[in-house]
């Protein structure tokens, strides 16, 4: 779709809200007499549209402060109920030519606009290549009848091809036109309007020339451009979505005489008590009340290691109950949850940071009214200088169409494009165009550790040393639980012989217990497991257990491996000026001794979700270009604030969706692969400015003087696209990873070898 105004599909069937009750409702109370209002503009594309929403809303009594944010489309607004009625902000869109909607949450993504230009782009292709054979025939000297008659086929394909696939143009050109203001589609839709009207008047008069040809194929390469850049936009737009449905649809709640009752999520009140069942997660913000057992604490720290649940245990929204029934007691609403915190956290830090996308927005303010005042200044020349009305017409519709933004507005999307197809063969996702202009200029990278630097993954230390009966009396008991040391331990024993061990329980928060023959045999924490007997006072007090009648068979020590490729990748940076240090929600020990391992010097441990954030905002404000790495939902914030940011493939969804890039494989070297095609990509970007910037230049001067025709000027205009797009095409004559093959360079040079996809996961088939 157009930068500027939605189509018709993205607001069919939703009316902006006129019920204030309803609104207020929806809204959310800040305290000192302010509601926020979370409002969805679907036509919003690009910086200019952010600014007149903004303006057009901020300027409402009673309104202290409105942020669009362009990757959601959504509108947070600060307001005063006693000064403004809710139901003004929406006429006030409606107005701007921006029709909104109250946000749902849980609503799921979709994409019309896309699916429009897609069909708009097949039908403009199509009809632009028929119209040009018939185009050959009159070129190859057709006249008379004969002439007309192929002139008249045109007509019948283009004016009715130029209707359907121009509403991209038209539709939003009406928008800006009818709220008063100029847009880059109003020229567009201008110079293929009056080519059309001038091919059929010359048509009718039997004419030599028609410029049919010229008004589809200039809608065609225009549409290329668009449905470019709307793909790259939409990649980034999943990750709040996702993070909202995190949350269960509801809780079976314990009423005061013990009866239980299922309710939805945006009826559960603070002093609520809930039960929560293994394997599910807690709903909203509470404290354990009665129960025991484990949880997985990854969205708060990322960690795999779970946290025993005991009664007084705080537990944020979103937390999974892995063993036992729980009893707990709602601390909080959903919409002020630990989950709901995160979900504003990350819009409030999103923005759209494209640098080269704001130079475009800000030349779009003066294109359209520069372009509209050039055409009409040719006119009026050429008829001061006694050319016919008809001569000047033809003269300033070709100023029109060699002045259309083609070769401008596939300087950027199609450098990203061609990039993104690059990185993928590499093992890398990129899903916003704006990330690879970001990622060029970084200069400063932070990692989380565990499932980032690490394999998030608890492998058996030493488990050679164990001998093999304990090993398999050990994996015979950990088969019957998802406890993360008892898959390790498992895992470890996997190749031995079976062991029949009867009545395995777990117990919560302890460990498993079973019947191996008439001896009783634990595996889990140290003191249950040996009931309290005396252990080797010089045994380390982590790890886990095996023991027969309360005496140690053997004891399980784990650790967390290096991801493949890690100490390459910090050395790899730092040769390309990009510092780093590691953020985690581990301990101090462990963080301190994976930062000497890998060389890096900087690093903070036990971390809360906000404090990475924290820490990414005194980054930015000590004007550092931060990359952001990590995996755990607790990372989504930080990697939504960073100035870009990555996530491996096996991370958590919400990880995944608030990256810029995805890598597919295990190596971590894909950074330093991904950088230097963001480089190259930022300087080719600058070339194909340059090529337009040059183009423009000489076309203009010539279609004033009248030495080109509509059709000349179409021509010229495809030109310009189809030689930013060869050059854009040049990323791919330098090897990279993929391509390398045996070659072991530089990884700062493109050269990092990562290993094949052993497979690629469902989101990126």
């Amino acid at each position: 779709m157009s930068c500027c105004a939605p189509g018709a599909e993205e607001v069919a069937g939703r009316a902006s809200p006129q019920d204030s009750r309803e609104i207020i409702l929806a809204s959310r109370d800040l305290g000192d007499g302010h509601m926020q209002t979370i409002v969805s503009v679907p036509g919003v594309h690009c910086g200019a549209c952010i600014r007149t929403v903004e303006k057009a809303v901020g300027a409402l009594d009673g309104v202290d402060n409105a942020r669009l944010n362009l990757s959601t489309r959504r509108l947070s607004i600060s307001w005063r109920p006693d000064t403004v009625d809710p139901s003004s902000i929406f006429d006030t869109l409606e107005d701007a030519g921006y029709p909104a909607f109250l946000a749902d949450p849980t609503e799921q993504a979709h994409d019309p606009a896309l699916r429009e230009l897609l069909v708009s782009l097949g039908v403009a292709g199509f009809a632009a290549g028929n119209i040009m054979l018939l185009s050959v025939s009159v070129w190859s000297g057709a006249e008379g009848p004969t002439r007309d008659l192929f002139h008249w086929i045109s007509a019948m394909i283009a004016l009715p091809t130029i209707i359907f696939a121009g509403r991209p143009f038209f539709l939003p050109a009406y928008a800006a036109l009818k709220a008063g203001r100029l847009n880059m589609d109003v020229p567009i839709s201008l110079a293929v309007t009056l080519a059309a009207a001038m091919s059929v008047y010359e048509t009718a008069n039997h004419g030599e020339h028609a410029y049919f040809d010229a008004s589809v194929s200039l809608l065609f390469f225009l549409l290329i451009g668009r449905t470019l850049d709307h793909v790259m936009r939409e990649r980034a737009r999943s990750a709040v979505h996702a993070l909202g449905r995190m949350s269960p649809r509801g809780a079976v709640v314990i009423g005061a005489g013990g009866e239980r009752d299922y309710m939805q999520l945006a009826d559960i009140r603070a002093g609520m008590r809930l039960a929560i069942a293994a394997g599910e997660r807690v709903p909203v913000d509470a404290v354990i009340h009665a129960g025991a057992g484990d949880l997985d604490y990854s969205i708060v720290n990322g960690e795999s290691a779970p946290v025993v649940a005991t009664p007084g245990l705080a537990v944020p929204a979103g937390v999974i109950n892995l063993s036992g029934p729980l009893e707990v007691e709602a601390t909080a609403e959903a919409r002020d949850s630990f989950i709901a915190e995160m979900m504003r956290l990350m819009e409030a830090a999103e923005s759209s940071r494209a640098g080269f996308r704001q130079l475009a927005d800000r030349a779009a303010e003066i294109y359209a009214p520069a372009v509209h005042l050039l055409a009409a200044a040719t006119f009026v020349f050429w008829l001061m200088m006694g050319a016919g009305w008809h001569s000047a017409m033809v003269t300033a519709i070709a100023v029109l169409i060699i002045t259309c933004p083609c070769a401008l507005g596939l300087a950027v999307p199609i450098v990203q494009v061609v990039a993104a197809g690059r990185l993928f063969r590499d093992g890398i996702m990129v899903k916003s165009g704006a990330a690879l202009e970001r990622l060029a200029d970084v200069d400063h990278a932070v990692f989380d550790k565990t499932g980032t630097l690490t394999s998030g993954k608890p492998r058996l230390l030493d488990g050679e040393g164990v001998e093999p009966d304990a090993l398999a009396l050990a994996g015979a008991i950990a088969r019957e639980s998802r406890h993360p040391y008892s898959r390790a331990v498992a895992e470890a024993a996997s190749g031995l012989e079976t062991i029949a061990v009867e009545s395995i329980a777990e117990h919560p928060g302890f460990g498993l217990e079973g019947m191996y023959g008439n001896a009783r045999v634990r595996l889990g924490r140290p003191d249950w497991a040996l009931e309290g007997k005396a252990r080797d006072a010089s045994l380390p007090d982590d790890g886990i257990v095996l023991a027969i009648d309360g005496k140690e068979r053997a004891r399980f020590h784990f650790e967390d491996p290096l991801r493949p490729g890690v100490r390459q990748t910090v050395q790899a940076l730092e040769a390309a000026g990009v510092s780093a240090e590691i953020l985690s929600g581990d301990g101090e020990d462990r963080v301190a001794a994976l930062a000497r391992d890998i060389g890096v010097s900087a690093h903070a441990a036990r971390l809360t979700p906000a404090d990475k954030l924290d820490r990414i905002g005194q980054l930015a404000h000590a004007g550092h270009r931060t990359l952001m790495v990590g995996d755990g939902i607790n990372d989504a914030p930080a990697l939504t604030a960073a100035h870009v940011s990555f996530a491996p493939s096996n991370a958590a969804d919400i990880g995944r969706n608030a990256a810029d890039f995805v890598f597919l494989r295990d190596d971590l070297r894909a950074i330093p692969v991904a950088l230097d095609v963001a480089r190259r990509a930022k300087r080719l970007i600058l070339e194909n400015f340059g090529l337009a910037i040059a183009y423009n230049a000489i076309a203009i001067p010539l279609a004033i003087a009248g030495y080109a025709t509509p059709l000349v000027a179409a021509l010229a205009m495809s030109s310009s696209s189809v030689l930013v797009t060869l050059n854009a095409l040049r990323l791919n004559l330098v090897r990279g990873g993929a391509e390398a093959g045996a070659d072991e360079r530089d990884a700062t040079r493109g050269g990092a070898i990562l290993p094949p996809a052993k497979h690629l996961p469902p989101y990126a088939s």
